[in-house]
C-alpha cells in the first residue's frame, strides 16, 4: 500500500510518497512560490534531485503537476494513481473537535474550517490542499492528521489560561500545543530503542527547529507541552518570541503606534534568537558569530538554552520525574553545542552527556553517559511517516 503525504503552506507544498509495506520513501519534493511566475518544484527520486520551473497559479495546479511527476515514466514511482491507497494531509489545528486523525468527509472539512480562527496563518493553506485534491482525485480516500491532536490528552488545569473563563467558552482560547506528530513519533521510536513499553516511560521530547516545542509524554500520552493557543508561545525560537509578559505587547503598540497585525508580525517573524542576535535565523550563523566574540549572538544562545532547560524542568514537574530526554528537529538533531549547553543546566537532575557521542550530528544515538540518571537521545524526527501511518490506520 502506498500513501501520499501532503503538507500545504500558503505558497508551498511538501510531499512524500511512502510504501507502507516497507515504510520506504519512494519520492519526495517541495513546490515553492506557488501563485508566482517563478514557481518551481524540487523533486527527489532514487537519490537524484530534479528541478522543474512550473508557474503553478494555485495549489490545484501545483498538485496536478506533482501527481504528474510521481507517475511520469522518467521521474515517477507509480505506474498510475490507482496504486495510491490514500492521501494524508497535515493539518495544523484541529481545535477541541479533533483528538485524533480522521477520514475527510464534507462534514469533517467544514469542521476543520471552523478552526481557521485558531490558526489563521496555517489552516487555510491546509484546506487549499485538501480542496485541490478533492477536485483532482475525487474518489481518493483522504485523511486529516492534526498537529494538535496528540496534546488533547492534557488535563484541564494544564491547558486553561488564567483569564476570564468566558473567553474559553466563547472562543476556545486555551493551550492546544503543536508538533504532535513529531512528539509522538520520537516517543514511540525511543521506546523501541529502549525495548520498553512506552506506557512504562516518562519522556521529554525537545523538538528544536526554527519552530520549537517541548512535550512531556507519560504512558505514551502528552501531559504537558510548551506551545499554547498558537505556535508563537512557549520556548524561544528562531524568529518567534515564545512566552513573554503580555503587557509588552500593548506597551509596544502604544509606543510605536502599531496595529495588532503589525505587532503579531514582530512576535512571529522578528523576535526569538534572530531578534536578540540581529544575525540570522540559522543557529549555525549565530554560533559562528558568538565564537567570534559577538555579544548579542552569545546572549541569544544563552536565552534560548535557558528557555529550553527551564521548560524541561517544568515537564519534570508535570510527570514527577523523567526517564528519557530526546532531542529532535534541525537544532536538536544537528546542534551539539546547544544540546551540551541545555544539558549542562540539568546536571543537578543527574543528567550527564558523553562528550564524544554528543558530537555526532543527525543520527539516532544515545548521547548520555552510562552514569547519567536520565538517558538522553538524539532521534531524527519523521513527521511524514507518522502522518502516513495515521492515514493507513484510518482507511484500514
Amino acid at each position: 500500500m502506498k500513501v501520499l503525504v501532503l503538507n500545504s503552506g500558503s505558497s508551498s507544498l511538501k510531499y512524500q510518497v511512502i510504501d507502507m509495506e516497507t515504510e520506504k520513501v519512494l519520492a519526495k519534493g517541495y513546490f515553492e512560490r506557488i501563485g508566482q511566475p517563478n514557481a518551481f518544484l524540487t523533486h527527489k527520486v532514487n537519490g537524484q534531485k530534479h528541478k522543474f520551473e512550473h508557474p503553478a497559479r494555485n495549489h490545484e495546479k501545483a498538485i496536478e503537476f506533482v501527481l504528474n511527476r510521481i507517475t511520469n515514466d522518467h521521474y515517477g514511482v507509480l505506474k498510475s494513481l490507482d496504486e495510491l491507497s490514500a492521501i494524508g494531509h497535515r493539518v495544523v489545528h484541529g481545535g477541541e473537535k479533533f483528538n485524533s486523525s480522521i477520514l475527510i468527509t464534507d462534514e469533517v472539512l467544514e469542521e476543520i474550517k471552523k478552526c481557521n480562527h485558531l490558526a489563521p496563518i496555517h489552516n487555510p493553506s491546509c484546506i487549499l490542499g485538501i480542496e485541490a485534491c478533492k477536485k483532482i482525485v475525487p474518489n481518493m480516500p483522504m485523511v486529516a492528521v492534526f498537529d494538535t491532536a496528540f496534546h488533547q490528552t492534557m488535563s484541564k488545569e494544564k491547558y486553561i489560561y488564567p483569564i476570564p473563563y468566558e473567553y474559553y467558552k466563547k472562543y476556545g482560547i486555551r493551550k492546544y500545543g503543536f508538533h504532535g506528530t513529531s512528539h509522538e513519533y520520537v516517543a514511540n521510536r525511543v521506546a523501541q530503542l529502549e525495548n520498553k513499553d512506552i506506557k512504562d516511560l516518562k519522556i521529554i521530547n525537545c523538538h528544536l527547529g526554527q519552530g520549537a516545542s517541548i512535550c512531556a509524554i507519560e504512558n505514551g500520552k502528552s501531559v504537558e507541552t510548551s506551545m499554547g493557543l498558537t505556535p508563537i508561545s512557549g520556548i524561544v525560537m528562531g524568529t518567534r518570541s515564545g512566552d513573554i509578559d503580555p503587557s509588552i505587547i500593548t506597551y509596544i503598540m502604544k509606543k510605536e503606534k502599531l496595529t495588532a497585525d503589525e505587532v503579531e508580525n514582530i512576535l512571529n517573524k522578528e523576535s526569538g534568537v534572530y531578534g536578540i542576535s540581529n544575525v540570522s535565523v540559522d543557529f549555525r550563523d549565530i554560533e559562528s558569530e558568538a565564537l567570534a566574540g559577538g555579544m548579542h549572538a552569545q546572549l541569544a544562545l544563552d536565552v534560548f538554552h535557558y528557555s529550553v532547560a527551564s521548560y524541561i524542568a517544568k515537564c519534570m514537574v508535570a510527570m514527577q520525574g523523567a526517564d528519557i530526554i530526546t532531542f529532535t528537529a534541525g537544532v536538536g538533531e544537528k546542534g551539539p553545542i546547544s544540546r551540551e549547553a541545555i544539558c549542562k543546566q540539568l546536571e543537578f537532575f543527574g543528567v550527564k552527556l558523553d562528550e564524544e557521542k554528543n558530537k555526532i550530528r543527525g543520527e539516532e544515538i544515545k548521547i548520555s553517559s552510562d552514569d547519567s540518571k536520565i538517558k538522553v537521545y538524539v532521534i531524527p524526527t519523521n513527521e511524514e511517516l507518522m502522518i502516513a501511518r495515521e492515514t493507513l490506520k484510518q482507511i484500514s
